[in-house]
């Protein structure tokens, strides 16, 4: 350990004086080198539009003086490029997600910006809908999504609702480096704020007008106020709870049961370790209630509320879990097929979607000729288009957005993946396959039939502590420039490095541009149809391998998948 996270440390035991919590913690690693170095060695940098770590003491670490920071850097960039800005502040059920909000929210205010803040936990969508509503120049979410618990963040948005680009972003992160985190800090007390009136809490009426929003993009409404329909719903103790509650309350659902142990907010999530609704553990108290209640669908939003999980029943009425891509075919199907049907499809419909989400969605929007449009890994890309299309005057273009990571949008009223919206469209689809006879997994099923067996699969390998971050970029720069001429057997047809932005086909020999922002994102398009893409996490010590293979059935899609992995992990492990 170098001698300069030991001053950062005494420096720390010095001044960080106003967390009860952070002095116990300081004192107790006093003696301990490895865990200063592990808390010092670094700051928390921006990444997927935000920053996210590790509850407790130190630069490397979430906690009100990285907050502080953070934000008056976050100010001094709104006071350079707005004239009086506002913001506003919402936060989930996250350990001391209340606190870092109304941190934040004293240091906007001394810094002459107007605040407005949700007075309760709120799910991500209703922030982004809240500045754009509200006309605020950016807004703030504090929350770790689907993280364990001793992660908390801090998610920044721009005027238009949408996380902040990665230029914005660097420009507060180069901001924060002259900020010293206990002299530079211009802070009042959230009281006084309100007093003042320079903070104020959101009012209820901005719920209400986002909840008509997600009611006008429901296409067959009336399908949810069916006899017989019947929901199991877990918040997984975040904030979709009220939010989602009022909306199944408003459009009519006459049977949804909550779990039980899971229905209150706790940032401890102590009935599941990972409250991730995309994993089987995390929805295994849901999983338990189906088996009470026999629903129809059983659904799980993530602490947050931007992502949903969904499990429906087979045939021998055993429930089974969707993917991420197979919820995104599904609602894309159901949307261009029934919106055709009612003859409410736009008349230049666009559907957008991540990279790493399934191929399976361009055949979909070709049947339907609706355009469909290839965006980087993070849905502030997602957003970015519907932001495009309204300088248009074309936002109602605009029908669906996914991506992999169980993340959905239909309509133009927020930025950001939505599970108030998501849970409220798919419990729809069932009911209105349910009142039509046919399931959700037949309607997969026919999905497979006439486009073909797809299968995806993600695989996550973990770097953790200080050289983590460095070992990640060498595995990818090794693929990158060691690239393989074929993998599990199938020839590379084309070769698409998103760092360089260039798009090499390796049967004509030939390279085009990539039209999109630079990333370091590697991807390999197969023969069969199948594919390979490389990336590191933007908010976690993870490398992502995304496989698409195919087949005439799953099984025969499986082998080329396994041959693929067996292969890529040469370059992992080695």
């Amino acid at each position: 350990m170098g001698g300069s996270e030991i001053k950062i440390y005494e420096l720390w035991r010095k001044y960080a004086t106003d967390d009860v919590d952070l002095i116990r913690e300081l004192d107790k690693i006093e003696n301990d080198e490895k865990a200063i170095e592990e808390r010092f060695y670094k700051e928390l940098e921006f990444g997927t539009a935000g920053i996210r770590g590790i509850i407790g003491a130190g630069t490397a670490r979430m906690n009100i003086y990285v907050v502080r920071k953070v934000t008056q850097a976050f100010c001094e960039y709104l006071t350079k490029n707005f004239e009086n800005p506002s913001v506003a502040i919402g936060y989930d059920n996250r350990i001391k997600s209340d606190l870092f909000a109304k941190e934040a929210a004293c240091v906007f205010a001394a810094n002459g910006i107007f605040v407005n803040i949700y007075k309760e936990i709120m799910p991500v969508p209703c922030l982004s809908y809240a500045v754009r509503n509200l006309g605020c120049d950016a807004g703030i979410m504090v929350t770790a999504s689907h993280n364990p618990a001793q992660y908390n963040g801090y998610k920044v948005y721009g005027e238009d609702g949408c996380q902040l680009r990665e230029d914005d972003a660097s420009q507060i992160y180069e901001i924060s480096l002259n900020i010293d985190m206990f002299k530079d800090i211009k802070l009042m007390d959230f009281e006084q704020g309100l007093y003042k009136g320079v903070i104020k809490y959101i009012s209820d009426d901005v719920e209400k007008a986002y909840m008509d929003c997600v009611e006008s993009c429901l296409i067959h409404p009336e399908a949810l106020a069916e006899p017989g329909f019947c929901v199991v719903y877990t918040p997984l103790h975040g904030a979709g709870n009220r939010v989602i509650r009022t909306m199944f309350s408003r459009m009519g659902v006459k049977s949804v049961h909550v779990v039980l142990e899971q229905e209150n907010p706790d940032g401890n999530f102590s009935t599941c370790q990972v409250p991730n609704p995309e994993i089987k553990e995390a929805l295994a108290l849901g999983l338990r209630d189906c088996k009470i209640y026999k629903p129809d669908i059983l659904i799980a939003t993530d602490p947050d509320c931007d992502r949903i999980g969904v499990a429906v029943p087979d045939e021998a009425g055993e429930y089974v879990l969707l993917s991420g891509n197979q919820i995104g075919a599904l609602l894309l199907e159901y949307i261009c097929c029934q919106r055709v049907a009612l003859g409410t499809l736009p008349k230049d419909p666009i559907a957008v979607k991540t990279i790493v989400s399934s191929e399976i969605a361009e055949k979909i929007a070709q049947k339907y000729n609706v355009k469909l449009k290839n965006v980087l890994t993070g849905f502030k890309y997602i957003g970015e288009q519907i932001g495009i299309l309204e300088k248009l005057g074309k936002q109602d273009s605009f029908i669906f957005g996914f991506e992999e990571s169980h993340g959905y949008l239909a309509g133009s009223y927020v930025r950001d993946k939505d599970g108030v919206i998501a849970t409220m469209l798919v419990c729809e689809m069932a009911a209105f396959y349910k009142k039509s006879g046919m399931s959700v997994l037949k309607a997969l099923s026919d999905i497979y039939k006439e486009y073909g067996v797809c299968k995806n699969v993600i695989d996550s390998y973990v770097f953790d502590g200080v050289n983590g971050a460095t070992k990640m970029l060498k595995i990818i720069s090794k693929i990158r420039e060691d690239a393989p001429k074929s993998i599990g057997g199938l020839k590379v047809l084309r070769f698409l490095d998103y760092f360089v932005g260039k798009d090499f086909d390796t049967i004509q020999n030939t390279c085009r541009s990539i039209n999109l922002p630079k990333s370091n994102v590697i991807e390999f398009k197969l023969e069969n149809d199948s594919s390979l893409i490389v990336r590191p996490s933007g908010t976690e010590p993870k490398i992502k391998v995304y496989y698409t293979s195919t087949g005439s059935t799953f099984s025969e899609a499986e082998k080329y998948q396994l041959k693929m992995k067996k292969e890529i992990e040469k370059y992992i492990n080695d």
